[in-house]
């Protein structure tokens, strides 16, 4: 488990935080947070929700409170799960390439700006790394100046340095790790 501030990722040893309700305690009980959380379901959009309440907010790709205490969660093996924090608020975004090339993370930092809640830092999760994501011509063409390659020299993005680019003016922590390689995590 990868802890932020007030954000965590978890790995491929804390269980299928979605369908095992022990994991999920488990993993509860660890962070010190309520087992009810408030989700989505992701859809590889940019459409994001005010979660006010725990428990499934529609669906999307991401969301944000201000309620203290409200834990959000999305769910990634490849896709990247972004945090926005601000002074009295916090966002959560499952970002994968379709909603990298969609702007679902600066689509959050502009809901959660305009509600007067403006995110100060991004806390970028593990993901698929640049060393691993083969795409075509076709995915590459959305990521102008994130197309690198793969360690085995195919055509590649590097998702992280795409949702950074998005943010400008906004610090970022990318906490790094490679989803496919990386037995710590899903892939």
């Amino acid at each position: 488990m990868i802890i932020r501030d007030r954000v965590a990722f978890s790995g491929a040893v804390d269980g299928d935080q979605r369908l095992d309700i022990d994991a999920r305690r488990r993993l509860a009980a660890a962070l010190g947070v309520p087992l009810e959380w408030a989700s989505v379901r992701q859809i590889h959009s940019a459409v994001s929700y005010r979660a006010t309440e725990p428990g499934p907010q529609g669906e999307g790709d991401a969301m944000w409170t201000d309620r203290s205490g409200l834990p959000l969660a999305v769910f990634t093996a490849d896709c990247l799960g972004v945090a926005l924090l601000a002074e009295d608020a916090v966002g959560l975004a499952h970002s994968g390439w379709r909603g990298t090339a969609g702007g679902v993370v600066p689509a959050l930092a502009d809901r959660m700006a305009q509600a007067g809640h403006e995110p100060v830092l991004t806390v970028i999760g593990p993901g698929i790394g640049p060393c691993c994501f083969e795409v075509g011509p076709e995915v590459a063409e959305q990521f102008d100046g994130h197309v690198t390659t793969t360690t085995w020299g195919s055509t590649s993005v590097d998702l992280p340095a795409a949702v950074a680019t998005q943010l400008a003016g906004i610090e970022v922590d990318v906490a790094g790790g490679c989803t496919r390689h990386d037995d710590a995590y899903f892939s």
